[in-house]
C-alpha cells in the first residue's frame, strides 16, 4: 500500500504526516484531474495510453510547462487546456485530484508496469491547492529523499 496525503488531512506536508489511502470508491479532494510534470512529448503519449488502458481517459490531464511553476495547483487545475506541452525542466511528478482511491491505486500500478520512469506522487489537499507548483515539487523531492534515507519502501 502506498502512503499519500489525503484531502481530509488538516496537517501541513512539512510535518511529514501521511495518511494511508485505501482501495475504495471514495473520491479524494479536489476537481477531477491529473497534473503530470516533467514528461517529454513521447512520455505524455505513453501516459495517455496508460490512462486509456485503465479506463481513465476521461480524466483531464495537464502537462505543466516551466512557466506554470509559480502558479498554484488550484489555478493550474482550473485551466481548461489539457493538450500536450513541450518538455519542461520541472521535476517529474504526478499530482492527482478528485480521483477515487481505487483509481489512484490503478494509476500507480499501471504506471509502474509501463516504460515510464517513476515519478513523485501526490494528491491534492485543501492545504496544497494553494501552493505554487514549484514549492510542492521541492517538498515532494525533500520528502522522497528523507524516506529513502530512512529506508522506507514506496512504489
Amino acid at each position: 500500500m502506498v502512503d499519500f496525503l489525503r484531502g481530509k488531512e488538516e496537517k501541513s506536508m512539512n510535518d511529514g504526516t501521511f495518511s494511508r489511502v485505501e482501495k475504495s470508491s471514495e473520491t479524494m479532494y479536489g476537481p477531477r484531474g491529473i497534473l503530470a510534470c516533467g514528461y517529454s512529448k513521447e512520455e505524455q503519449t505513453v501516459l495517455r495510453s496508460v490512462l486509456e488502458e485503465i479506463q481513465m481517459k476521461d480524466i483531464p490531464v495537464k502537462f505543466p510547462a516551466d512557466n506554470d511553476a509559480s502558479k498554484t495547483l488550484k489555478a493550474i487545475l482550473e485551466e481548461t487546456e489539457t493538450g500536450q506541452s513541450d518538455f519542461s525542466s520541472l521535476r517529474r511528478a504526478v499530482i492527482m485530484s478528485g480521483l477515487t482511491q481505487e483509481e489512484l491505486h490503478n494509476l500507480i500500478a499501471s504506471h509502474g508496469k509501463s516504460s515510464l520512469p517513476q515519478p513523485l506522487w501526490a494528491s491534492l489537499t485543501p492545504i496544497s491547492e494553494s501552493w505554487a507548483l514549484k514549492d510542492l515539487l521541492e517538498t515532494l523531492a525533500r520528502e522522497h529523499a528523507a524516506m529513502k534515507r530512512r529506508g522506507d519502501k514506496f512504489r
